[in-house]
């Protein structure tokens, strides 16, 4: 019999909502098997009575109890609660909190300071980006939290008052009365004035929400928040437009998040006055945040140095490839044709050569489409946007996709003219690498590939010539015309 996976288990009790979320095992990329959310709005009314929200309170019971069920039949071992502005504010939090133990016995409960709680958010994006340099703001529904991130840790953090609902509640539902008391507040952080200039990361989900109209409204090719990235511009016409947008023309949006569209007004306003401090040099989303930083902190720390993205394309071939043990002598086949490269170049081609055979055991008929989608599509923590569009160009190549067929859409909008062209070089190079070895390590160690004197070169050992036929010649050729280079087969 199998050993069940270790999964590990999180609620999320913020001032809107609260969110339980089941990890499973021990990785670099948090897989979330159970993601379940529920809107409360504890924190309605907050400033005004100092108590948390009694029908919010009410509604917490019910769900807890839930939650805690959950949890325990799917044996998450830790399980942990972590309560954020609305409890701690609020007078009656501590009973609150009581009344949630009596009802979760058993489950340790913590009411985060705002240190804790920028703490978990700050290795949240870390998790995704390790080599995030800038400033992090996570909003919630009661506070906001500045974090200053760079080389692997973070430095300056402060809480503040500009959660929505409560920057909602304080301006009396004004959006000139928001961004007065947004610049009133981003003012009294003295250290935002070092941040100017650097990439602006954006966690929680009325940021989110943002992101999502965004995608809806431009018709973006990838309908994944997570590293979706705009320029300073972008981001701030997109925040003019939802502030400026009636609530009707947010709604017929496709895939609006109806429940955070009175949100958004405010959460965009709030990255408005943001932006006018720290004139990012761009502004990146991230998915990952208090939830991820409580796993990478007490799950995975063990793993926490390694790259999220070769873990991820590590994993994905150890699942899906018949051999990991050719990914490595392909990197090396390969170098030649890219001379050029930048070292993010290199990483980007070592991955799509880990990656290169994870389509081995899907349907010919849909090996194509499959792998791109899965590169396309899949949940990781590390991959942005264009590194997906790449990777899954490549391999989409690997597998002779047609090069005007409508699956690869996403792809022609998010890379340049230069990029395309080098994934198709190195579609082209991986497949006849793989025509000429059959996924063997020994056979491609007798080959090699080069340019010389405007030759494209491949040399053939003596099992390697017995090996090639006339799909090893077709594939070459299309190689070196892609190269614009006359070819050269040679025997040693």
């Amino acid at each position: 019999m199998s050993t069940p996976a270790q999964r590990s288990a999180i609620v999320d009790l913020g001032s809107n909502s609260v969110r339980l979320v089941v990890f499973e095992g021990i990785t670099r990329n948090p897989v979330p098997i159970f993601n379940e959310k529920v809107t409360l709005k504890l924190g309605r009314g907050l400033d005004a009575s100092g108590r948390l929200n009694e029908a919010g309170v009410a509604l917490a019971m019910d769900v807890l109890g839930r939650f805690h069920t959950v949890a325990r039949a799917m044996r998450a071992e830790p399980f942990e609660v972590l309560a954020t502005a609305a409890v701690r504010d609020a007078t009656n939090g501590p009973d609150f909190v009581a009344a949630i133990r009596a009802r979760m016995p058993g489950v340790p409960i913590r009411v985060l300071n705002g240190e804790e709680e920028a703490d978990y958010a700050a290795r949240g994006v870390l998790c995704g980006l390790p080599e995030a340099n800038g400033l992090v703001a996570d909003i919630g529904g009661g506070s906001m939290e500045l974090i200053h991130v760079a080389d692997g840790q973070y430095f300056e953090a402060v809480s503040t008052k500009l959660g929505v609902i409560r920057l909602h509640d304080r301006a009396e539902g004004s959006i000139e009365s928001a961004a007065l008391i947004a610049d009133e507040q981003l003012g009294d952080v003295k250290w935002l004035q070092g941040m100017t200039g650097r990439p602006l990361y954006l966690v929680g989900g009325a940021f989110r929400a943002l992101a999502r109209l965004q995608i809806a409204r431009t018709q973006y090719p990838l309908s994944l928040v997570h590293l979706f990235s705009m320029s300073e511009g972008e981001a701030r016409e997109m925040a003019d437009w939802i502030i400026a947008a009636p609530r009707r023309t947010l709604e017929k949006l496709p895939g609006a998040p109806r429940k955070r569209l009175a949100d958004a007004p405010f959460a965009a306003t709030v990255l408005r006055r943001l932006m006018e401090k720290v004139r990012p040099s761009k502004v990146v989303f991230s998915v990952d945040g208090l939830r991820e930083g409580w796993y990478m902190r007490h799950v995975a720390e063990s793993v926490a140095q390694q790259d999220p993205m070769t873990a991820l394309a590590e994993e994905t071939a150890g699942r899906l490839a018949r051999s990991m043990s050719l990914s490595h002598a392909l990197v090396g086949w390969t170098a030649a044709l890219f001379e050029d490269e930048t070292p993010q170049q290199k990483r980007l081609r070592t991955l799509t050569c880990t990656l290169s055979d994870i389509g081995s055991y899907d349907h010919p008929e849909y090996r194509t489409e499959q792998t791109y989608q899965r590169i396309l599509r899949s949940h990781g923590v590390g991959f942005d946007h264009p590194a997906r569009a790449f990777i899954g160009l490549t391999l989409a190549v690997r597998y002779e996709v047609q090069m005007d067929a409508p699956l690869i859409e996403p792809s022609r909008r998010l890379l340049t003219k230069v990029e395309i062209e080098r994934a198709v070089r190195l579609g082209l190079a991986l497949r006849l690498a793989y025509t000429l070895c059959g996924g063997t390590v020994e056979l491609l160690e007798e080959c090699r590939l080069f340019v010389e004197d405007n030759k494209l070169v491949l040399t053939l050992g003596a099992r390697s010539v017995r090996a090639a036929g006339s799909a090893v010649r077709r594939r070459f050729e299309r190689l070196a015309a892609a190269m614009k280079l006359e070819w050269q087969v040679r025997e040693e």
